[in-house]
This record gives structure tokens, sequence and C-alpha cells, in this order.
């Protein structure tokens, strides 16, 4: 894709906007259509157009694997936190009310920001591995091919 000067140089464009999108739809999901999934997804499409346009290398060198495999774990984290920390000060299992008890609509506003936050990086970090998964594969090659 060396010779694609247009198509580089409209993706390097891009790929600042698609990721502004995505943090628009990942903040704005509490009011508007949208939040963790959608945003999620949208920020894997830079990364994966990144890599369709450029090489998986650059990407890799970008994002790399083992950094995916972390942000994984820390969005499920951020999500299941959410959940044990209402617990353990005596509410129910993602009740948002014990993250600010004087004031229970801060709480529900926090705690959907937090939980959709830990489901955005959580879908970003599969999308990104399952693309990495099958991009990274070598086709198999046999003697009838040649």
């Amino acid at each position: 894709m060396r010779h694609h000067l247009i198509l580089r140089v409209v993706t390097k464009l891009l790929i600042g906007v698609i990721m502004l999108f995505a943090l628009y739809v990942q903040f704005h999901g509490d009011y508007s259509p949208g939040g963790g999934f959608q945003a999620g997804v949208i920020m894997s499409v830079a990364f994966i157009i990144y890599s369709v346009v450029f090489s998986l290398e650059d990407v890799q060198k970008v994002l790399p694997p083992w950094v995916v495999h972390k942000l994984m774990a820390v969005g499920l984290l951020l999500y299941a936190l959410t959940g044990v920390y209402s617990m353990f000060t005596g509410y129910n299992y993602l009740d948002y009310d014990a993250i600010s008890p004087h004031h229970p609509v801060h709480g529900q506003h926090y705690g959907i920001i937090v939980i959709e936050l830990g489901v955005g990086i959580t879908v970003t970090a599969v999308m990104v591995t399952v693309f990495y998964a099958f991009a990274s594969r070598t086709p198999p090659m046999d003697d009838e091919a040649w």
C-alpha cells in the first residue's frame, strides 16, 4: 500500500475524527443513544482501518498486543469493581447510589459513566484482539496452489 498516497493521507486525517467520535459516543451515551459498546466498536475501527491501510506491524507498534490484553482486564475490572464497591458499602451489586450516598442522582450519573467506560475499554480491546488474531494468521499453502 505504499503507492496509495491519497489513501494514506486521508486515513491519517480520519483516524483522529473517528477516535473523537468514539469519545463523543462514549461520554454522551447516558444522555443520548450510544454508550460503551458502540464507542468501543468505533474506537477499534480506527485501529483496524489504520492496520488495513498501513500494516499490521505499524498498528502493533502503536497498540502492542500485550497492551490490548491488559486493557481487556482493566475494562472488566473497572466494571466489576464498581459493583463490588457498592456491595461493600451495603448496597446491591451495581447500585450506583453507593458512589454518592448524599446525592443519589450524582451517584447514578457517575456510576453509569464508570460502567460504560469499562465496557468501552473492554470492547475496544476485544475487537482489536480478534482483528490481530485473524490478521496475523498466515494462509495455508499447499503444493497445488503453485
